[in-house]
Parts: C-alpha cells; structure tokens; sequence
C-alpha cells in the first residue's frame, strides 16, 4: 500500500502538467467550436465534423508517433541516454514521414463527402475546414515526439508553457479570422481551421525551444550519427506504433462513423452530437494526459526490470483516471444544460444535446479505464492486442448496438451514443484483464527482443 500511495504521488506530479497540457489541445478545439457556434448549427456541425475527420486520418501518424514513447523512456529507465537522444531523431524522421502519407488522405477526404450522403449545405464548410486545418498535421506530430523525450526526463514544464501559449494564441486569432478584423476578412470555419494550426506550429516553437540542449555532452561525431536516419530504429518505432495508430484510428474511427449517421438524422443532430462529443473529449484529455505519464512510469519500469514497480505504476494510474472521470461523469449528470452553453447558445441545439449528456455521464469511468490500461500497456511495448481490443469492442459489439438501437429502435441520436457506451464498456473491461495478467511476470524491454 505505501508503494501505491508513492508512486500515485509520483504519477500525480508527472500527470498533471501533462493532464493539463493535454486539455490545452482540446480546449483549442473546444474554443473553435464555441466561436463557430455563434455563427450558427450548420457552422458548429461543419466545424466539429471537420476537425473530427481530421483527428481519424491523423490519430493514425499520432499513433505511429506514440511507438518512439515506450523506447525513450525504457532508455531513460537502463540509463542509457545516448540511446534516448537518437531515438528523439528517429521520431523525427518517423513523424515527416507520416505526415507525407497521411496528407495525401487528408487532401483527398473532403471531395469524399457527398457519397456518404450528408446534408447538402454541410459539404463545402467541412471540406474547408479539413483542408486548411491539415496544415497543422505536422507541427502536431513534431511535438508529440518532443513531448515523449521531455516526459521521459521528467520535464513538463515546457508543455504547460506551449498550452497557455498555444491558447491564448488560437483564442485572439479565431476572434479574428472567423469574424474579421480590419483588413482582415471574416473566414468563417476556414478562419478556426487556421487559427488552430497556426497554434500547433507556435507550442512545437516552444518545446523545440527547450530541446536546444541535451542532456549530455556528444562529440561531433556521435551527434551527426544520431541525426542520421536509422532504419532499424524507425521500422522498430512502426511496429510498436503502427497497432497504436490503428487502435487510436478504431477509437475515433467509430465517433467519425457515428457523426455521419447523425449527419444522415439532420444538422441539428449532427450539431448537438459534435457538441456533446467535444464535451466528453474534454475529461478524455485529462485522462489521456494521465495515461500519458502512465506509459512514461511503465516504461521507466520496465527499462529498469523492476516488475513490481511496473504493476504500482499501472494500477496508480488506473486510480488517479477513474477518481478523475468520476467527477467528470457528475459535473454532466448534474449540470448538463449549463455545460451546453459553453459551446453554444442555440436552444434547439441545447435541447437535443442534454440526453446525449447524460449518455456521455455514464461512459466516462469506462473512457479512463480504456485509455489509461491503453497507455500502460504502450510503456510496455505491448500494443497489438489494444488494437484488437478496439476491433471487437467498438466495431464487433458497439456498432451493431448503435444501428440497432438508433435506426430499428428508431431512437435516433441518442441511440447512436448508447452504442458507443457499450462500446466503450467492452475496450475498458478487456484492456484491464490484459495489463493485469501482463504486469504479473517481468517484461523484457523493446530493445532487448
């Protein structure tokens, strides 16, 4: 018991700047969507759909990316930080790599929509905003690999830096560039698209700013090898991340999916979906920034070879994430018209979206869980079965429930989300088993296999 209560510390102290620089993304997002709101549903429908079409082609490079994690802090765990220098480069290389893929995708989308038979006067704002907010793509990616180096070290300061930079950025410029300024002309959804990369390339300033320096002296020669392109390290950085990328790609994938279904009911389903949704990824972030320092702990554990530290440091991290989500399902339960009009003011869209809040209540213990047993699991260097995971929870169970429930039960939107509940159900209870049966024995480090 005192290893727990030590270690959900030392997660507490790691986890919350990340939590907090997590939530600084999606509060970009949610900022987006509440100054697009005032525009009116279709702005708010086409915006949310936008950014989630974007965030489902490139959770997939955020998942690649998330590979590098596991062997910087295993590296940092063996005290090797040589090693962990040149897996950064590595990340590097591995992230332009994949935002060359996944733009094509991203740039071809859009001209996508009218075979899935969404409303007509949706097309043009969602293309416009998808388009212009690809442009974000890799700056994101570049500092996700940052943000894995400096995590594993303990430094997160510079990721609180780069949110409340990032944020009070994206806020003027969305004021701006979505209602016009001076000289400068109302935007509309293009202008949040904008707003929200530019911030994204502005927090990369900011962490590559503190990565100046290493933490070791190299010589001339060892700095230059570490810079180079390594193969191995990159195709061993793939197989760990591609399965994350195709569990993150399931995940939103099946949010994506059920957005167009809303589409198919009418805009102000699809609004109040998009809204509710923005809602509920707000607590996922804290959790995310959780499972986050959660894969940098495993890691370090296992880098170390110290078994029973790698099991407190996942079950701390299961600890802290539902306590947090707990809250997070009351504050919705309790208060679900008056978190509706954070993001808008439209009544009609008010309405519709306090039943879907109250859906999102009941899912957030099992949305931490998920996601933290996720991360746990990824400083483990074990990934494939979360993919697996997602597969059959959200797409063998949860989505059959969801047309069952949404078209023959003729529930409509709200029928759609008691799909992703179970969904979310399922992933939970078999993401738990799996790092539970794991953790019980020693796990051998990536670079060791």
């Amino acid at each position: 018991m005192r290893a727990l209560r030590t270690e959900l510390r030392q997660l507490l102290r790691l986890a919350a700047p990340l939590a907090a620089a997590q939530a600084g993304t999606q509060v970009m997002t949610l900022v987006d969507l509440a100054v697009v709101g005032r525009l009116g549903a279709r702005e708010l429908a086409a915006a949310g759909l936008g950014n989630t079409i974007f965030f489902t082609i490139s959770v997939i490079g955020m998942g690649i990316v998330f590979g590098i994690d596991p062997l910087i802090s295993q590296a940092f765990g063996s005290d090797d930080p040589m090693r962990a220098r040149h897996v950064l480069w590595q990340g590097v290389w591995l992230s332009l790599g994949a935002t060359v893929v996944l733009s094509i995708p991203l740039a071809l989308l859009p001209f996508a929509l009218p075979h899935f038979g969404m409303q007509p006067d949706l097309l043009r704002p969602t293309a416009i905003f998808v388009l212009v907010r690809s442009l974000g793509l890799a700056p994101l990616l570049l500092f996700l690999v940052a943000r894995a180096y400096l995590q594993a070290q303990g430094v997160t300061r510079p990721m609180v830096v780069a949110m409340l930079a990032g944020n009070v950025f994206n806020l003027v410029s969305d004021l701006v560039l979505v209602f016009g300024f001076g000289p400068i002309p109302p935007m509309g959804v293009a202008g949040a698209a904008l707003s929200t990369s530019l911030g994204s390339l502005l927090q990369l300033g900011v962490v590559a700013w503190w990565l100046r320096a290493p933490v070791h002296a190299p010589t001339q020669a060892q700095a230059y090898a570490k810079r180079r392109p390594h193969w191995p390290e990159i195709r061993r950085a793939i197989r760990v991340g591609l399965p994350i990328g195709l569990q993150m790609g399931l995940e939103i994938g099946i949010f994506t999916f059920v957005g167009v279904l809303a589409g198919h009911l009418g805009t102000l389903d699809l609004a109040a979906h998009q809204l509710v949704l923005s809602l509920a990824s707000l607590t996922y972030t804290i959790a995310l920034g959780i499972a986050n320092a959660a894969a940098v702990r495993v890691g370090l554990a296992v880098g170390a070879r110290d078994r029973a530290a790698t099991r407190t440091a996942g079950f701390a991290a299961l600890l802290g994430a539902g306590s947090w989500m707990t809250c997070g399902a009351l504050l919705l339960s309790v208060f679900p018209r008056q978190v509706a009009r954070l993001v808008t003011d439209k009544p009609d869209v008010i309405a519709v979206a306090v039943p879907l809040l109250f859906v999102a209540a009941i899912f957030q213990l099992s949305d931490g869980i998920q996601v933290v047993a996720a991360g746990a699991l990824r400083g483990a260097g074990d990934t494939h079965f979360a993919f697996i995971a997602n597969l059959v929870a959200y797409w063998l169970i949860g989505l059959p429930i969801a047309l069952y429930l949404g078209f023959s039960r003729q529930m409509g939107v709200l029928g759609l989300w008691w799909g992703l509940c179970a969904g979310l159900a399922v992933a939970a209870t078999l993401l738990f088993l799996r790092f539970n049966r794991m953790s019980g024995r020693e796990i051998v480090p990536l670079h060791q296999r």
